[in-house]
């Protein structure tokens, strides 16, 4: 199926399935030789103990045997894994050693195969400014940060509350449905929605493009990758339309307009639009949408603290950190060192790739006490590393806040319990960390 342009080009329509997790099972299906083996014990790039939530306990191994450790194979090379909240610090605390640009291998773990053909992996290589180092991160940030200021976070709760609310009116009480895509999936959309300027009824094209650009497991698919390109090349399209009639515009607040207007990011080639394009849809869709479901799931699973909040509505900020931390989105980010180092004892050396694992952090023992517990009144849950640190801190870690917070406001007032009640999916994927499904009952508390 295809949704349709706006009147102002009849003759494109943009595609809208299939989506990716449907493209790769179908493919795994037809390819079962090609299911990657993963023989090391550490080897946690594995998307299986993810969907099957059973990741806890290898990483909490690794943080008591062996922090920084290094994986000789895996289906996405070898790699070091970095597992506990101080390591981690001490890697992104030095982005000129370790770093995250795009021209090292970015911020994931794949990699492109290596027989690739390099007129095509440079046609295809999509620099965005997480995968910069400093100074062309450093001016790209700036220009899409005042979108995302204390100021602009309270200019934007009326509207989010406003449309939350409207969500949560829609629901249906008492018969169980899908909170991903009536809510989470809902929510998110259309916050990019309004932050590009995005045409509302084509806002579920932000969710269907961010998939498929966020699906890592994607690299291990060959096949796939010319429909991969093919659906990001169609975002490119309609936001290369969008941008057209923003420059003939006067200068507006949406994102886009904000880079027309700077001279940081008015000269961008079409790798470096569609890189930043998939860094802000993924960034604004994934984190948020997962968590959005993970907060739901996590208070059905501790009705103690669930019954806390519907008590003390106070603790609701520090319950939404609380969450984040529990959840962690996404899962790990890349970093590639630059020259040899020495990493708590271990040996770096240039051009090897360390995978910081926020997922393990975030459960650190020795940073949260009972960290595999949801403790809503936790007193250092701001703590967390799932928007990571340093110069690579989420640029948009207050709307997500703010979005979460008014989400539970909300189903506060309207004393609404959550309870899951059927079908829960997790996202099978070692880089986006959350939920597909989650099939739930509303009930009154």
């Amino acid at each position: 199926m295809a949704t349709q342009l706006a009147p102002e080009a009849p003759q494109f329509s943009y595609r809208s399935s299939p989506t990716a997790i449907e493209a790769f099972t179908a493919w795994l299906k037809e390819n079962p030789q090609a299911i990657p083996a993963h023989t090391h014990k550490w080897d946690v790039s594995r998307s299986d103990i993810y969907v099957e939530d059973r990741w806890q306990s290898i990483f909490a191994e690794m943080r008591a045997k062996a922090p920084v450790n290094f994986v000789p194979e895996s289906p996405y090379g070898a790699y070091w894994n970095v597992v506990n909240h101080k390591a981690i610090q001490h890697v992104e605390s030095l982005p000129e050693l370790y770093s995250s640009s795009w021209q090292y291998g970015g911020i994931t773990i794949g990699d492109p195969p290596a027989d690739t053909d390099p007129a095509l992996l440079a046609e295809r290589q999509l620099p965005m400014f997480i995968a910069m180092d400093r100074p062309e991160h450093t001016g790209q940030r700036r220009t899409v940060a005042p979108a995302f200021t204390p100021a602009k976070m309270v200019e934007m709760e009326r509207e989010i509350r406003q449309r939350t609310g409207e969500v949560l009116d829609s629901l249906p009480w008492g018969e169980k449905f899908d909170w991903v895509d009536k809510v989470s999936i809902e929510l998110t959309t259309g916050m990019l929605a309004l932050l590009f300027g995005f045409p509302w009824k084509d806002r579920r094209l932000l969710t269907f493009w961010s998939d498929w650009a966020g699906d890592v497991e994607l690299i291990l698919a060959r096949e796939l990758s010319d429909m991969r390109f093919g659906f990001l090349g169609e975002m490119a399209h309609y936001f290369q339309r969008l941008w057209g009639e923003r420059m003939r515009s006067a200068p507006s607040g949406d994102l886009i307009s904000m880079m027309i207007h700077s001279e940081a990011m008015n000269h961008m080639s079409p790798q470096e639009f569609m890189g930043n394009l998939v860094l802000l849809i993924v960034g604004g869709n994934d984190t948020t949408r997962n968590t959005m479901s993970g907060i739901v799931h996590a208070l059905d699973q501790f009705p103690d603290q669930r019954d806390l909040l519907a008590r003390d509505p106070s603790l609701i900020p520090n319950a939404v950190q609380e969450c984040i931390r529990y959840v962690t989105p996404l899962a790990h980010m890349r970093r590639t060192a630059t020259a040899d180092a020495d990493l708590f004892g271990q040996p770096i050396k240039a051009g090897e790739k360390l995978i910081l694992w926020y997922i393990s952090a975030n459960r650190d023992e020795t940073v949260f006490e009972n960290a595999d517990k949801l403790i809503v009144d936790r007193d250092n849950a701001r703590r967390h590393l799932s928007f990571g640190y340093g110069v690579h801190r989420c640029v948009g870690a207050r709307l997500a806040e703010l979005q979460l917070r008014i989400l539970l406001e909300e189903m506060h007032e309207r004393r609404m319990q959550v309870r899951v009640a059927g079908e829960v999916e997790r996202v099978r994927a070692n880089f986006v960390h959350g939920f597909r499904k989650l099939e739930v009952v509303l009930e009154k508390r």
